[in-house]
């Protein structure tokens, strides 16, 4: 019968003993505050941290008990965006940057979420779109890592 275990806190790629089992999770289920989380052999995690946290691939949650579950980010339906040169890489980011989607950007690449009419716009500005399946580890946004910090700075001058 699955069990519903509680995690205490997030631990970083690298900082975890062995996990006892595994929760794979795509880019948009990566980012929580609460929820319940299904990890591979059926059984659950709650979250309920004070603020959302970015579970990064090969972190883990640690439950009441010490042990932990390990993160792993799922393959998802990508395209691989390249550009000529790097300034017509930075161009193409520009775009995607315009239109305010989720980008993974690499030294040579950007990846997206597969979507027809972004993959026909890329082309027509001379990018390389390839259709590609792997983890999606998008840039977060601004304030993502400032839990309400810069807004609350602006409010209260």
């Amino acid at each position: 019968m699955p069990q519903t275990f509680r995690a205490v806190r997030y631990v970083p790629p690298g900082a975890a003993g062995t996990a006892f089992d595994l929760a794979i999770l795509m880019h948009d289920e990566r980012r929580v505050r609460r929820r319940s989380i299904t990890l591979i052999h059926g059984d659950s995690v709650l979250v309920d941290f004070p603020e959302p946290v970015t579970l990064e691939d090969r972190g883990a949650l640690q439950l009441e008990d010490g042990r932990f579950v390990e993160i792993i980010a799922g393959e998802e339906a990508l395209h691989e965006v390249c550009g000529r040169d790097r300034i017509h890489l930075m161009r193409l980011c520009w775009h995607l940057g315009n239109r305010h989607l989720k980008t993974q950007i690499e030294d040579d690449r950007v990846l997206i979420l597969r979507d027809h009419v972004i993959k026909d716009m890329l082309r027509g500005l001379g990018a390389t779109v390839t259709d590609i399946s792997e983890p999606f580890h998008p840039e977060e946004g601004a304030y993502a890592h400032s839990h309400g910090e810069a807004a609350h700075a602006l409010l209260n001058r």
